[in-house]
């Protein structure tokens, strides 16, 4: 018979089995939980500003910033985060296009900000998926995907609006996820892209008039990844990613007469991730994914040239954005030791300066660690020996004779560990002392697209593996403790910890899922409509009677039974990717067989906390946990 265990509510959390959280811990922790960080979104119309995201209150916000090292003016006070803005070009009165959703539900509507007139307006149902909002040149409209036909698929909508008045038009009406990416120069097509999986997906020409669509290529029986998509000043190319012929994604462009396309970044040897033009169609900023940091280049069109931005400090590049005049561009710059930034590089001056200079709460910069990148043996061979799985260290700078482990998975899994910064993570190395792992495993991106199905389907628990192969590692490490390992990731990697506590119960602690997929045919059958497609083309089709075999007897649920140790589960009750039915049925069968487990769900959240006041107390959480369960 399952014990009785307490349940409480606080605010909009709902625990179960999680103790009273001690008053030392709060005050420990409270200078960690008020860094902040600034996201990049773009530049003013007329350029003397730049728009961003950070959090003052409860939740990140847009703010303007005009100088170097200037106040931050917050010009929306939502009580629910806000996403992707975009700022509306050419025009006298200032504003934005940008998108919200409502509790974590990610239906998010678009909305657009009045920046003269400090009024806000919403464009569109309410009840919808609609994103990517796209501006034209002049300002006067813009394009954008929605599922408001069916709930399943992202149709292609233009909007032609004035402020006041605006007129909607259907342009295309598909199957599948369909997003825009630019507008010609004479207006007449936009780029658009069919996402089918990520190693899957293909780029078009979409004339607005007849709706007629025009592949970039003819991709080949297998797929390629198309990324990218973005048209030359004279109307003539296009310019974009591909890893067709190569591991990597690779710069081409696209010549419409010809219908031919030609390699431009044959020496970069990773991924080019993001392309983004200068206002004269003179040149290209690229970034490169280099074993999860950013390098940063300009490509001259005109003399081919290509010119590593190297004055940019080691880290995550994200958002570039050129000046809508000047040859200089804005980005936000992410650092394992220091919060997101945004600076600003003048490529005419060859001058770097910061922007935003955001608060680490009183702490001392010179306590964060940053990662050593490493690298471990698998279990199989890569046709030179063993393979080998890239990871990131994190060593406390304290002395001790052994360090405790918390081997963080990412989720996606067709996603990548960044080592970006995290407050959560300097706290556990610098307060509580304990080492952290972030492997990225098989199916992570980043390290090409032969590495990136190496999990699919059948294949699915190699990368738990990659995690037992880690272990090894980690017990060939004199200065850590083999003994207390913890394992904690969300979504995909809520999955690998619930996986990897039914594989290695006996060589880990406790564990900590947070938003994690317990068992794969629930899940599937489960989550939104509009992703489903999407979600079988990564793990299997769950009505295929082999398939549903097999997914069946790998899910966590399944083998609930072999896990003994302690488990802190973590939820959101509006999440659209995982419901929280995956969290509560794993929650039932740890119980039921007498384990220790405790519960901690949102009920204003999604896939993941965004909301300070509910991230704050999960954090809380964790570290208790930590304490009594890897610690002690």
């Amino acid at each position: 018979m399952t014990a009785q265990i307490e349940k409480r509510e606080i605010g909009n959390l709902v625990v179960e089995g999680i103790p009273e959280i001690p008053k030392r811990i709060n005050e420990k922790l409270f200078q960690y939980q008020n860094t902040r960080e600034a996201s990049l979104v773009d530049w003013t119309s007329d350029g003397q500003s730049i728009l961003i995201v950070t959090r003052f209150g409860e939740s990140p916000q847009f703010h303007l910033i005009e100088e170097p090292g200037g106040l931050r003016e917050q010009l929306t006070f939502f009580g629910e985060p806000v996403f992707n803005g975009q700022v509306r070009p050419g025009l006298e009165e200032q504003g934005f296009l940008f998108s919200k959703d409502k509790g974590g539900d990610e239906l998010y509507q678009l909305h657009y900000f009045d920046i003269t007139h400090q009024t806000v307006q919403q464009l569109t149902d309410g009840t919808s998926k609609n994103g990517s909002g796209i501006w034209n040149k002049m300002g006067t409209a813009f394009v954008y995907t929605s599922t408001r036909r069916n709930q399943v698929d992202h149709d292609i909508y233009v909007v032609y609006f004035d402020g006041k008045e605006r007129k909607e038009q259907l342009v295309l009406e598909a199957s599948g996820l369909w997003y825009p990416i630019d507008w010609s120069p004479n207006e007449e097509w936009i780029t658009v892209g069919n996402y089918r999986s990520v190693s899957d997906s293909q780029l078009y020409r979409l004339h607005l008039q007849s709706g007629q669509l025009f592949p970039l290529s003819e991709p080949p029986s297998g797929g390629v990844a198309q990324r990218g998509g973005l048209w030359s000043k004279d109307g003539k190319a296009i310019y974009f990613t591909s890893d067709l012929d190569s591991d990597f994604r690779r710069l081409y462009t696209y010549n419409i007469e010809s219908q031919t396309s030609h390699l431009l970044s044959e020496d970069l040897d990773w991924n080019v991730e993001s392309v983004c033009m200068n206002a004269s169609g003179n040149l290209l900023a690229l970034t490169v994914n280099e074993n999860a940091y950013s390098k940063t280049f300009i490509l001259d069109l005109e003399t081919q040239t290509l010119e590593h931005v190297a004055s940019i400090p080691e880290g995550i590049v994200e958002g570039i954005k050129w000046h809508p005049e000047q040859d200089a561009f804005a980005f936000g710059l992410n650092r394992p030791n220091a919060p997101a930034d945004i600076f600003v590089w003048d490529h005419q001056a060859k001058a770097l300066t910061q922007w935003t200079f955001s608060e680490v709460g009183g702490l001392d910069p010179s306590v964060f660690v940053a990662p050593t990148p490493i690298f471990y043996d698998s279990f199989d061979e890569n046709g030179v020996g063993k393979r080998q799985i890239p990871a990131f260290y994190f060593r406390p700078k304290s002395k001790k004779e052994k360090y405790p482990v918390l081997i963080y998975i990412h989720g996606g899994p067709e996603s990548q560990y960044r080592p970006i910064f995290s407050p959560t993570f300097q706290y556990y190395l610098n307060e509580l002392e304990i080492a952290v792992v972030a492997p990225n495993v098989r199916g992570s991106t980043g390290y090409g697209k032969e590495y990136l199905s190496l999990d699919n389907g059948y294949l699915r628990e190699n990368s738990v593996k990659d995690i037992g192969k880690l272990l090894d590692w980690i017990d060939q490490q004199p200065e850590l403790d083999q003994e207390r390992i913890a394992v904690i990731g969300g979504s995909y990697g809520g999955y690998m910890v619930l996986a990897s506590m039914t594989h290695f119960n006996e060589r880990l602690k406790c564990g900590i899922d947070i938003v994690g997929i317990s068992n794969f045919i629930t899940f599937l059958e489960n989550t939104k409509s509009y992703r489903r497609a999407l979600r079988r083309m990564e793990y299997g089709d769950e009505r295929d009677p082999k398939m549903r075999l097999h997914l069946q007897k790998i899910s966590p649920l399944t083998n609930a039974h072999k896990i003994t140790k302690p488990l802190l589960i973590v939820q959101g009750m509006n999440d659209p990717r995982v419901p929280a039915s995956e969290a509560e049925q794993m929650l039932r069968a740890i119980r039921s067989n007498g384990g220790e487990a405790w519960y901690l769900l949102a009920k204003d959240e999604g896939h993941g906390f965004r909301k300070k006041t509910n991230r704050d107390f999960y954090t809380q959480a964790v570290i208790v946990f930590l304490q009594q369960y890897l610690l002690e």
